[in-house]
């Protein structure tokens, strides 16, 4: 192919596939992210990302229609080409403004042999998604992961999504949801972030809310099926369905995190207003800092996490290991219903209080009848409904 001319290609495995990505030093890092300098962007250390979209389409696929498959942003288009080959999808549509991405998404299509399957092209994101915008035409599954902030795609998606079907997202401008740069998170997703222990997970708050308000100007409502966040990103699986009340609904699960930065009390108020005055802490009376419009909802779904489990001992992919150790965090800190987590370390420094292994914090608060998890997010996190008051003195018995 012209456009891959004076390209140097290497040959790799992920999953059940082999496939070329361009050789470059880049590309031998297994964590953190890539660059978007590369010729065709690839990045290894997504390979459990991918994976877990893999579980997530076969465990959704035993009860839904997920027959047409999009990925807008495929760059040397692994995704696209694993879900045609290790999933029961039958058509995907791979995508990538880049001429160079689009033929070697082309030339790993050949490899995979699903040229039936697939079909490649070479346009703007968005041009592409609206082509399938109209009804009849829009996929039952379109896997967002750009470089970056998804936010100017999202509109996008919504239109190319059939009603019931399911929208993956990845962000990977953490810094920008974590509150490093809050003026940059206003402008991208319209919400206030805040610099806390538990930033990761109100980066994920973050972003469904904004994807909620979004979809719900088009009286489309979202369902938070699967999250999670690790390393250098946060992702998001969402199911879409049509109608106005439904819409309603959702947005009555947004509203705003409040917590205390001396007692490390937090406590939520739905709406889309903030209170005005500011939010006193009802344990220590110091003035609280909001967080949001967030999702205030459930993060997972646990019918998807327990078939997502399920898919696991049936699939072939190359860090098992990690995805089921992410799995089982998972449906542990489901059952505890709570926005936000404590680690153990922050509590020490905060609350004067000995320092303890979450471990050991999480058997406490369970023996003094709270329900307590540990959390995917940190391994330094315990989620628990147990107020920060509790907290210090259950903290207080162990010393």
């Amino acid at each position: 192919m012209e456009e891959l001319r004076g390209l140097s290609l290497v040959e790799v495995r992920e999953g059940s596939v082999r496939f070329y990505v361009p050789e470059a030093e880049a590309l031998r890092r297994r964590r953190g992210p890539s660059t978007a300098r590369l010729p065709v962007f690839y990045n290894p250390a997504m390979e459990s990302n991918r994976d877990l979209a893999v579980v997530f389409l076969k465990a959704v696929g035993k009860t839904h229609r997920v027959k047409r498959v999009c990925e807008p942003m495929a760059g040397c288009g692994i995704r696209g080409v694993r879900f045609a080959v290790e999933t029961e999808v039958e058509w995907v549509a791979l995508n990538d403004l880049n001429p160079k991405a689009a033929a070697l998404t082309k030339l790993n299509v050949e490899k995979a042999g699903v040229e039936g399957k697939t079909a490649v092209f070479n346009l703007d994101a968005e041009e592409l998604l609206c082509k399938f915008s109209a009804p009849g035409r829009r996929f039952d599954f379109v896997d967002l992961d750009p470089y970056g902030s998804p936010s100017p795609y999202l509109d996008s998606c919504f239109r190319a999504v059939r009603r019931g079907g399911f929208l993956a997202v990845t962000a990977t401008d953490t810094a920008t949801l974590c509150g490093v740069n809050q003026k940059a998170c206003l402008r991208k997703y319209g919400a206030k972030p805040l610099k806390t222990e538990y930033c990761h997970e109100l980066a994920v708050r973050i972003l469904v809310g904004a994807a909620v308000r979004l979809a719900a100007r088009r009286d489309l409502a979202l369902k938070p099926l699967f999250t999670y966040s690790t390393d250098h990103y946060v992702r998001v699986y969402l199911q879409m369905f049509k109608g106005a009340r439904k819409a309603d609904e959702v947005l009555s699960m947004l509203g705003f995190l409040y917590h205390c930065p001396r007692c490390l009390s937090r406590q939520t108020i739905r709406g889309l207003k903030l209170p005005h005055p500011a939010v006193k802490c009802s344990e220590c009376g110091f003035s609280m800092e909001a967080a949001g419009p967030l999702w205030l909802g459930s993060l997972w779904h646990p019918e998807t996490v327990e078939a997502m489990e399920a898919e696991l001992s049936r699939v072939k992919i190359g860090r098992l290991k990690e995805a089921r150790s992410l799995l089982e965090k998972v449906k542990l800190e489901m059952e505890v219903d709570v926005p936000g987590y404590y680690t153990v370390d922050r509590l020490a420094e905060v609350l004067h209080s000995p320092p303890t292994s979450p471990v050991r914090l999480v058997k406490a608060l369970r023996k003094a009848g709270f329900q307590v998890s540990l959390t995917h997010f940190t391994p330094q996190g315990v989620r628990t409904d147990a107020s920060a008051k509790a907290l210090k003195e259950v903290l207080a018995g162990l010393s």
